[in-house]
């Protein structure tokens, strides 16, 4: 009989606890090792499993986008986590968001109740600790790395990793905002009710003008101009954007296309967008401010929003270290380090820790490392993940030693392999993008359910994700 592998994952985040899920369900007995709450890190309150930190939001549900396609892949090859996001998701136009205490509670209900996995709260220091009685050790600590940690990975590549910081938006409570100066709408909807899934608070130009003067001046905790390598410009700080151009958050963040205000029957100058942080309604998100601001200037600027003026802050928004390693250089396509001249058994490396960036991005590599350790301790070669998928074509890119200078990633068309005919008008561009990835994942999903590498939750999974509008 053969004897049963051993494995030991660090970091209980959305990576760590999907290769956790995956491999139990698979029969490995799986050791997760989270610092938390014995280590807590600036940012977290709470010793859960899967604990969202930056936004409750897990993007796009809509089929032909990558965001979309992304979340098909989780749903047919029967991810825990995204199954959990599901279960708990909060009304967000066409994204998916959840209820992040009740999606964090479940996931770790999930993996104490497995009896393949022994969850400990410690610090691992080293990867020579990790390693001590695994068979395989799957790295997901994520961009709050412990700084010896962190040393120890350094010292075992060779190569340099880099940290940067990554931003948090602000929370406000929703008895605290001027219901009449706020209305409801998602973008593109009527106007004509009170429907839609986001509150929206418009800015006059002299309104918009003068809280971007405000934005602009208002104290910072890091006091000095970011650089490009800083900082992942998908969370760039709002005050950062203002500070390119007075205009610049009303092309992006404040965006007010879609919308129009009831008061006026027009389109507002700007508009502010905020989305429900539970099921319940009570706390809302202020979309896309992740901020630098100290936390008395939050509450002066932000203040100057219509409708915010009296806003109780739920929680300020906070900028955090990410720490990542340079995939291309580091990384096979599996996410096994290429090098592990020291460590005795192999290492695996998944979530942000790994160079990818967003929560279902996340949530996918933790899926692939499992897949990967599976094969690799049953002498397996494992499926090759095909390209045309979104996933695949974000590991191409990612552990593609060609790439130079490489920056965490989203899954996105733009890395994605062309079609064999180029298609001039978007939408069906990217609806043919998915379609070929609906195919290539299909074939995929056999491979790995002929090699018994699909666990018993992937069989006959449900449904990918929705058609529905991106998120705004």
């Amino acid at each position: 009989m053969e004897t049963t592998k051993h494995i030991t994952i660090v970091g209980a985040g959305l990576a760590g606890s999907e290769a956790a899920l995956t491999l139990a369900d698979l029969g490995f007995a799986v050791h997760l090792v989270e610092m938390r709450p014995e280590k807590q890190t600036c940012v977290h309150k709470t010793g859960l499993c899967a604990e969202l930190v930056c936004s409750n939001s897990l993007k796009s549900m809509k089929a032909d986008s990558a965001a979309g396609m992304l979340k098909a892949e989780l749903a047919a090859l029967g991810s825990h986590v995204f199954a959990a996001a599901q279960a708990h998701a909060v009304a967000a136009g066409g994204a998916l968001a959840v209820d992040r205490e009740a999606f964090a509670r479940e996931v770790t209900d999930r993996i104490a109740a497995h009896l393949n996995i022994m969850l400990e709260h410690a610090e691992v220091c080293s990867i020579e600790q990790a390693c001590k009685g695994s068979d395989a050790v799957v790295l997901a600590s994520g961009p709050l790395t412990s700084d010896a940690l962190a040393a120890s990975l350094q010292q075992l590549t060779g190569v340099d990793h880099m940290a940067f910081y990554d931003a948090a938006a602000p929370i406000v409570m929703a008895d605290s905002l001027d219901s009449g100066k706020l209305f409801r709408q998602s973008r593109y909807e009527d106007a004509s009710g009170d429907a839609g899934d986001y509150l929206n608070a418009p800015f006059t130009r002299e309104e918009y003008e003068r809280f971007i003067e405000e934005l602009v001046a208002a104290e910072r905790v890091i006091a000095r101009d970011f650089e490009t390598r800083d900082l992942f410009q998908a969370c760039q700080p709002i005050e950062e954007i203002a500070r390119k151009g007075a205009d610049a958050p009303r092309f992006g963040t404040l965006k007010p296309v879609g919308l129009t205000d009831p008061a006026t029957g027009r389109r507002p100058w700007a508009a502010l967008q905020l989305r429900a942080e539970d099921a319940h309604g009570e706390s809302y998100n202020l979309v896309g401010f992740q901020t630098n601001l100290t936390f008395p200037e939050q509450r002066r600027v932000f203040r100057m929003i219509p409708g915010l003026e009296n806003a109780e802050f739920a929680r300020y928004g906070v900028m955090h270290r990410n720490t990542f390693i340079n995939a291309p250089r580091l990384l096979t396509p599996l996410l096994q380090l290429r090098s592990t001249v020291d460590a005795e058994v192999p290492v695996f490396v998944a979530g942000q820790l790994a160079g990818t960036e967003g929560y279902c991005e996340a949530i996918r590599s933790g899926l692939h490392v499992a897949f990967s350790a599976a094969a690799r301790l049953r002498g397996l070669d494992t499926p090759k993940l095909p390209v045309q998928t979104a996933f695949g074509a974000l590991m191409a890119y990612a552990t593609d030693p060609a790439t130079v200078d490489y920056q965490p990633m989203h899954v996105n068309f733009g890395i994605m392999e062309p079609l064999p005919q180029h298609i001039r008008n978007k939408r069906e561009r990217y609806a043919a993008y998915a379609e070929r990835g609906q195919a290539a994942l299909a074939r995929y999903r056999e491979e790995l359910a002929a090699c018994g590498l699909l666990s018993c939750a992937g069989d006959g999974a449900s449904q990918g994700a929705g058609d529905a509008r991106d998120d705004a």
